[in-house]
């Protein structure tokens, strides 16, 4: 009775049934080369299952169980790829994956070229930009002009030609300041020798952008802009308003208040800027002939603007400017 016992108990033991596991092996390349992809992903999704392919593009998947599934494979800048699969009739076959190129569409760029090729330092002329992070860290240090910007910039030297005024002009290549032209948005702003009085003039805050080419244009600007050219670009109504204030004051017993605002009404929008500063009349040396003049100025520059559509678009702008100077003797700009 004991021996027919321990034969069922060893007959059921050895017809306990096993779950059969199956083996998937697959080469993931590319549809076009056929060359192999490294790191690509494979992915049962009903076993959550998967792996990346190796060097040569190659995968293996082992304890697959019996029945039906899906394998999918992705890979950056590529399709995904689905594969349908059935164990255990595909259990060791060897798949290959051809996973096709996903192209993706970027902004449209235009690129404006001659058809010649040259090296960059035989260019007649260089281009420089002054993005408005910069011209808001210059802002900071020198609220009152953009002198303190430009002389940053290589090849320009801001010089000053006038000891008791303290005028300054911008020499771009060695070249005299009155070759350099000054624009604001597009349009000539002071002309001549008048230039030089314009970058004491000129406040950076309500700067979005400064261009400066460096190299003769005067095909395109007349015989002002021989040396080159600065063209000042104004911010513009955004989405949100703008409101910001500025006060700086100086050592030499220099003060600056500026104050920008902007905001845009539906098809209509306005910017309005303005600035003072004063100056005191500032002797550092004490040989009574002043190294700063007394200095009064006002700006005021409001500009509005109209969009009739996507591509027009209308603006009225007006820049103001009243400054006073007193500069030379020390004594009789005290005494009046």
């Amino acid at each position: 009775m004991k021996n027919y016992a321990l034969f069922f108990l060893l007959a059921s033991f050895f017809q306990t049934p096993t779950q059969a596991q199956s083996t998937l092996q697959a080469t993931i390349v590319d549809a076009g080369s056929k060359e192999p992809l490294v790191g690509a992903n494979v992915l049962i999704a009903e076993l959550q299952k998967g792996g990346s392919s190796d060097a040569e593009g190659k995968i293996v998947l082992e304890g697959i169980p019996d029945g039906a599934f899906e394998l999918r494979c992705s890979y950056l800048g590529y399709r995904e790829a689905a594969l349908p699969l059935s164990f255990p009739a595909d259990d060791g076959a060897l798949f290959t994956i051809e996973l096709e190129p996903e192209g993706e569409e970027l902004e449209a760029v235009t690129v404006s070229t001659t058809r010649s090729s040259r090296q960059i330092q035989s260019l007649p002329t260089r281009i420089e930009a002054i993005t408005a992070e910069e011209l808001g860290e210059q802002a900071a240090m020198n609220s009152a002009n953009i002198a303190m910007l430009l002389k940053e910039s290589t090849g320009i030297q801001v010089q000053q030609t006038s000891a008791s005024s303290a005028n300054q002009s911008i020499r771009i290549q060695g070249l005299d300041g009155r070759y350099t032209q000054i624009l604001k948005d597009g349009f000539p702003l002071f002309g001549g020798f008048s230039g030089g009085l314009s970058v004491m003039q000129i406040p950076p805050l309500d700067l979005h952008q400064v261009e400066i080419i460096k190299g003769s244009i005067s095909t395109l600007y007349g015989g002002g802009a021989i040396a080159g050219l600065v063209n000042l670009i104004t911010k513009q109504p955004g989405d949100s308003p703008e409101l910001n204030f500025m006060y700086t004051q100086t050592q030499a017993l220099g003060s600056t208040l500026n104050g920008f605002y902007s905001q845009q009404y539906g098809r209509a929008g306005l910017t309005l800027y303005t600035s003072g500063h004063y100056q005191k009349a500032y002797d550092n040396n004490a040989d009574d002939f002043t190294d700063l003049p007394q200095t009064k100025s006002i700006s005021i520059n409001p500009s509005f603007f109209y969009r009739f559509n996507e591509t027009a678009r209308l603006r009225i702008g007006l820049n103001t400017s009243f400054e006073n100077r007193w500069g030379g003797d020390a004594s009789l700009i005290k005494n009046g």
